[in-house]
């Protein structure tokens, strides 16, 4: 073989190599930002493409593999804290939420969500979940205004419906291990 053809060949590896890796890495953000839509869009904007697409794949994998649906016990008990959590809020707006959030956290927790720290909890909530990221988001943000006295009832009672929402998507059920099996 002549000095030519084995650099044709070395040349034709490399072009193959930098093809597949540009494939796989447009088929990569494409899914990435299909799967956490405008959560895509923040975290590149807040830390670049790489960065952002490296945490959200890390935080997707770790969310399909340490998660675990809740027992039928689990799932009535923390049904029971929120029907009590919900008629509160009439009386205790502020209470209520952040009964509301504690359980959000509670059910996190024993689901096997990373629930401790709050860019963690947010984090895994939008790979779970990332049609609730926005609201997750927009009602943590009532809560922090809420805090520093620049939240109205007519906030808390938004904050308080996004919380719900999110409340019946992570408490699971049937639905949910049919959609995990897909």
């Amino acid at each position: 073989m002549q000095i030519w053809q084995i650099i044709a060949i070395c040349v034709g590896i490399v072009i193959i190599a930098v093809v597949g890796w540009w494939i796989y890495d447009r088929n990569r953000t494409r899914h990435l930002r299909e799967r956490f839509g405008s959560e895509y869009n923040r975290r590149v904007a807040e830390r670049g493409r790489r960065r952002a697409e490296s945490e959200l794949a890390r935080r997707e994998r770790s969310v399909q593999k340490d998660v675990r649906p809740l027992t039928a016990s689990e799932r009535a008990k923390f049904l029971e804290e929120w029907k009590l959590c919900q008629a509160r809020f009439v009386d205790d707006p502020p209470g209520a939420l952040s009964e509301a959030d504690r359980i959000l956290s509670d059910i996190m927790r024993t689901r096997g969500y990373a629930a401790d720290d709050p860019y963690d909890r947010l984090t895994d909530v939008c790979a779970a979940y990332p049609d609730q990221s926005s609201a997750y988001r927009e009602a943590n943000d009532i809560v922090v205004r809420h805090r520093r006295g620049d939240a109205s009832t007519e906030d808390l009672r938004k904050a308080f419906v996004h919380f719900r929402a999110l409340f019946d998507e992570i408490l699971g059920g049937h639905d949910e291990e049919l959609k995990r099996t897909a």
